[in-house]
C-alpha cells in the first residue's frame, strides 16, 4: 500500500498525508455531545435543587426540547458537514445549557422570565445554524460579496441611529425596534465585517505588505497603504461616539487590525494600529464622559459606588466571586441577584459566585479550545480566503471574551459586551450559532480529502507522487 493512503476502521481505506487520516469522527461529536448535554439538563436540575429543594417540574420537557435541538444540529453536521471538527459543537453546547441553568437560577432570585426566552433565542439560532450549512455549501462563494457585506455592515451599524428606528438602552443607542422585539444589528454586521475583511484582505495583501519606512527594527507600512486601517478606525471612533458602544467599538477595531497582520504578517500593522488605538483611547478620555466614567470606575470602584451612573455593578460582581472563593457554594447559596443585569452582562460573576473560580476557569478553558479549534481550521484550510475567514471568526470570539471577563474582573475596563453562548441576548445568541456555522462549513472543507485523481489514469504513478496527490 502506497504512504498516501492507510486503514482507517472496519479495514476500509483512508485517503492520508504524512500520516494524516482523514476520519469524519461524527461518532466522537455524538459522545461529546451527551456530555455537553449532561451538563447543561444536570445544571438545570441543580439549580432547582439548591434553590427550590425540588427538581424542576419541566425538567424533562427542558431536557426533551434542548436534547432535540443539540442532536438535530448534530445530524444535519453528519450529512452535510461530515469531515468538521467534531469539538467545535459540543463546546458550544456545554456553554449554552450552562448559560441557560444560570439564566434560571437568576430568574428565581428576581422573579424574571429570561430562561425560556433565551431558549426560544437558541430554537432560531440552532434553525440559523442549519439554514446557514445548507446554504453555504462552500465557503468560498462568500468571497463574491466581499464589497456587499462590506457596505451592509456599515448599514447595519447605522440603523440604530435612524430616527423612529433606533432605540437607547442603557445609555447606548446600539438596538433597533421591530414591534415589541428589540434587536442589535451589530451582532450581524461583525459577521459581514469578517467576510468583507476576508475578501478585500486576499486580493490587496500584497500590496499591503510591502515595507515601507524602517523604525527601530521594524518596517512600518507604506502612507499609501494606511487607507483601509484609517478608515476602519474612523468607524470604530463613529460606533463610540454616537452610539456610546466601547465594547463593540473596541470589537470591530481589533478585529480588523488581527485579520491585517494575520494576512500580511508585518509587525508594522500592530505598531499603526497600536498607535491609532490608544490616540483615539485618550482623545475619548477627554471628550466623551461615558468613557471618563468607565475608566473612573476601573479605577476605584469604591469612590463612584453610591454615584450615578456608579459601579455598584461591578463592585457586586466582585464580592460576590470572593464569596464564591475557589470551589463555590453551589446553586442557592449566593446571591447573584444582587448583581445589576447578571443575566447578560455580568453571567460570569454570577458563575464565579455559585459555582467558584474553577468554573470560571473551566468556561474560559472552553473558549480557548473555541478559538483553538477554529485556529486549526485556519492553519489547514487550503485557501486563503477560508484562512482569513476562519481567523476572523475565531478573533471574534477571543476578543469579545477577553473584553467581557476582563471588565468583570476588573483587569480592563468595562465595556458592555455580552458573553458567546452564555449571557441572555437574542441577537448575540442567534449572531453565534451563525458563525459557528461558518466555522464547521470551513473545517469541513479543510479536513475533507482531495479526490484521487491519479485512479483515472491509466498510466501508472510512482510511490512519491502519490503521495502528494493523496490528502
Amino acid at each position: 500500500m502506497a504512504r498516501g493512503a492507510s486503514t482507517a476502521e472496519g479495514g476500509a481505506a483512508t485517503p492520508t498525508f504524512l500520516g494524516f487520516v482523514h476520519r469524519r469522527r461524527r461518532g466522537a461529536e455524538l459522545f461529546l455531545l451527551v456530555l455537553a448535554l449532561a451538563v447543561g439538563i444536570g445544571a438545570y436540575a441543580a439549580v432547582g435543587l439548591g434553590v427550590e429543594g425540588t427538581v424542576p417540574v419541566d425538567l424533562i420537557g427542558y431536557g426533551s426540547w434542548l436534547a432535540a435541538l443539540l442532536v438535530g444540529a448534530h445530524v444535519v453536521v453528519r450529512f452535510v458537514a461530515p469531515y468538521a471538527d467534531p469539538v467545535l459543537l459540543p463546546l458550544v453546547a456545554g456553554l449554552n445549557g450552562l448559560g441557560l441553568a444560570v439564566i434560571n437560577r437568576l430568574d428565581l432570585a428576581e422573579d424574571t422570565t429570561f430562561a425560556p426566552q433565551q431558549l426560544t433565542w437558541m430554537t432560531v439560532g440552532v434553525a440559523l445554524f442549519v439554514i446557514t450549512l445548507l446554504v453555504v455549501r462552500d465557503h468560498r462563494m462568500l468571497s463574491r460579496f466581499t464589497y456587499t457585506s462590506g457596505l451592509a455592515a456599515i448599514l447595519l451599524l447605522l440603523l440604530p441611529l435612524v430616527p423612529g428606528v433606533g432605540k437607547t438602552i442603557n445609555g447606548a443607542r446600539i438596538w433597533i425596534g421591530v414591534g415589541p422585539f428589540s434587536f442589535q444589528p451589530g451582532e450581524v454586521a461583525k459577521v459581514m465585517l469578517v467576510v468583507a475583511f476576508a475578501g478585500y484582505l486576499v486580493l490587496h495583501r500584497d500590496a499591503l505588505a510591502l515595507a515601507g519606512r524602517r523604525v527601530v527594527f521594524v518596517d512600518l507600512p507604506r502612507g499609501r497603504d494606511l487607507g483601509p486601517i484609517l478608515a476602519m478606525w474612523l468607524i470604530s471612533l463613529g460606533v463610540l461616539v454616537f452610539q456610546r458602544d466601547l465594547g463593540s467599538s473596541l470589537l470591530f477595531f481589533g478585529l480588523f487590525l488581527v485579520m491585517l497582520y494575520v494576512s500580511t504578517e508585518r509587525p508594522g500593522w500592530l505598531v499603526v494600529g497600536g498607535l491609532l488605538f490608544f490616540g483615539g483611547a485618550a482623545a475619548a478620555y477627554s471628550a466623551l464622559g461615558h468613557v471618563q466614567n468607565r475608566v473612573n470606575i476601573w479605577l476605584d470602584p469604591m469612590e463612584y459606588f453610591d454615584q450615578t451612573p456608579g459601579s455598584g455593578q461591578l463592585v457586586e460582581g466582585l464580592f460576590g466571586m470572593s464569596w464564591g472563593g475557589l470551589v463555590g457554594r453551589g446553586f442557592g447559596e449566593g446571591d447573584p441577584g444582587r448583581i445589576p443585569y447578571a443575566e447578560s452582562d455580568f453571567i460570569v460573576a454570577a458563575i464565579g459566585e455559585e459555582l467558584g473560580l474553577t468554573a470560571v476557569i473551566a468556561v474560559i478553558l472552553i473558549y480557548g479550545l473555541i478559538v483553538e479549534r477554529a485556529l486549526r481550521a485556519a492553519l489547514v484550510c487550503r485557501d486563503g480566503f477560508g484562512k482569513l475567514l476562519a481567523t476572523g471568526l475565531a478573533a471574534i470570539f477571543a476578543l469579545q471574551v477577553f473584553v467581557v471577563i476582563g471588565g468583570v474582573t476588573r483587569l480592563i475596563p468595562l465595556t458592555g459586551l455580552t458573553t458567546p453562548f452564555l449571557s441572555y441576548g437574542g441577537s448575540s445568541l442567534v449572531a453565534n450559532w451563525a458563525i459557528l456555522a461558518l466555522l464547521l462549513r470551513v473545517s469541513d472543507q479543510a479536513r475533507r480529502p482531495v479526490p484521487d485523481l491519479s485512479a483515472d489514469d491509466e498510466e501508472p504513478v510512482d510511490d512519491q507522487s502519490t503521495q502528494v496527490i493523496k490528502l
